[in-house]
């Protein structure tokens, strides 16, 4: 399954891309989500894009943030 994202990532204050409105824990385990898990995500994505209509990109999705989520998932 293809990935979601836009290349326009940026999260809010909740981690949440303001591109493609997949929070960082999904973001950084897309690639190793099942088929299922990720049509799961896929199907939130509508809701959340009205959900956080007119929020802005607070922050970038830095390696740094992207390494402490690694981090937080593997425990």
């Amino acid at each position: 399954m293809h990935s979601p994202c836009v290349a326009r990532c940026g999260l809010n204050e909740e981690d949440f891309c303001m591109g493609c409105f997949r929070h960082i824990d999904e973001i950084v385990t897309w690639s190793s989500a099942s088929d299922e898990q990720q049509q799961q995500i896929i199907d939130k994505l509508a809701d959340r894009k009205q959900q956080f209509l007119g929020e802005t990109n607070n922050q970038t999705l830095s390696r740094a943030k992207w390494l402490d989520a690694e981090k937080r998932l593997k425990r």
